[in-house]
């Protein structure tokens, strides 16, 4: 017999990728051109050009038996080791090599750190708005999610219903900084707060809560501004770290988890990620592109062009009457629909082949996201498409 779950989840279909689908199909009928897809947050820039450089000279120069081995089960020391150094360098931490274990990507990173710190039956907290993919990441581990809801005049969180509703079953909470899909960083004074807070629970309830800190936008950012670490706020932190958005790398799967020296158990959890991996047949990312991106952790692609869009359709936004909070980074910006139902709004738009996502599955209902990781060029072209929509179905 099947398994049900999975077989239940066909039903449940990603609604991102259902319409990056929809924008090839039709780009297929139009000339894709003619499409302004912002569905999906796939990177629009080159991989950084020292990663290209390096993965060539690895193959060239190395032993083949060396190069496409297996890593080890704690995946491989000098990678892990660069890796601490960086982030030591980066944000004054004491991280060891024994800190830290390379993923496939963020979402490994979330699905190992996530079975580490919680067991079935647990309960974890996320904030409005979230990326829908934490249902199934959490659930896979037996943990159930619970949706802190939103604070929507600046998306930072929402401390009034977060307090209520962390209680003594919460044995996690995981936060995205900066956000998908609002593109908000959480500031210095949320995560200091949001650290007191969890502090003052561990005590009053005798057990650790883990802070699950989801990274993979850290070096996009705005304004000359820089991202809060939240490791250097709370002991009981893991940070999960992808380099498909700062190397432009997201076919290659690659990341890692960095546990807090600090933190209760650090000693242990790596080598616990490791058992970990052999229940799930995660069995460690590929040993090429580990010690790629562990030679040029320091680079990013060029990563200009995110900002530059942002600002093009902030403007536009602004000036057609929309309600929006400006992003702080990431590659998406969160506007609040034009009518209460944005599936609505989403469809209508659908008609002037503007290809935006509504918000129910981010959690905060009557908002869209827009994906605006596509060439610069379009997004110029966009705005009067954008506009007249706005103009035609809503009088703007």
């Amino acid at each position: 017999m099947i398994n049900e779950q999975y077989k239940s989840m066909l039903g449940g279909k990603s609604i991102i990728r259902e319409l990056s689908e929809y924008a090839t199909a039709r780009g297929e009928e139009i000339g894709y051109d003619n499409v302004f897809d912002y569905s999906l947050g796939n990177p629009s820039v080159p991989c950084a050009d020292a990663y290209t450089q390096k993965m060539i000279a690895l193959h060239q120069t190395m032993n083949p038996m060396e190069l496409h081995g297996y890593s080890p089960s704690t995946t491989i020391p000098s990678v892990r080791q660069a890796v601490a150094e960086h982030l030591n360098r980066r944000f004054g931490m004491a991280y060891s090599m024994e800190h830290i274990f390379m993923t496939t990507g963020a979402a490994g990173a979330l699905a190992h750190a996530l079975r580490a710190v919680t067991c079935p039956g647990d309960v974890v907290l996320t904030f409005a708005p979230f990326f829908p993919e934490y249902v199934p990441y959490v659930q896979g581990a037996g943990a159930t999610l619970s949706v802190v809801p939103a604070n929507t005049s600046n998306f930072q969180i929402n401390f009034d219903a977060f307090e209520q509703m962390l209680d003594e079953h919460v044995m996690a909470v995981l936060i995205n900084t900066p956000n998908n899909p609002s593109g908000v960083v959480y500031s210095s004074q949320t995560l200091q707060r949001l650290a007191d807070l969890l502090m003052q629970k561990q005590q009053e309830y005798g057990h650790d809560i883990f802070l699950i800190s989801d990274e993979p936008y850290r070096e996009i950012l705005f304004d000359g501004k820089e991202a809060p670490y939240p490791s250097r706020f709370y002991d009981n932190t893991l940070s999960c770290y992808s380099f498909s958005k700062s190397l432009s790398l997201p076919g290659e799967r690659i990341g890692y988890v960095a546990v807090n020296p600090r933190c209760t158990d650090a000693d242990i959890l790596v080598a616990m990620m490791a058992q970990i991996s052999r229940g799930t047949g995660h069995n460690c990312p590929s040993s090429s592109i580990q010690l790629a991106v562990a030679d040029v952790i320091d680079e990013t692609s060029d990563l200009q062009v995110y900002e530059t869009n942002m600002n093009l359709l902030y403007d536009a936004l602004i000036d057609l009457g929309f309600e929006v909070v400006r992003p702080g980074g990431t590659f998406y910006i969160f506007p609040k629909a034009l009518e209460a139902d944005a599936n609505a709004f989403c469809r209508k738009a659908q008609k002037y082949d503007l290809i935006l996502v509504p918000s129910d599955n981010f959690g905060v209902p009557g908002y869209f996201r827009m994906a605006y990781c596509i060439d610069t060029e379009k997004v110029r072209r966009s705005i009067p498409v954008l506009r007249n929509f706005v103009e035609t179905e809503y009088g703007g």
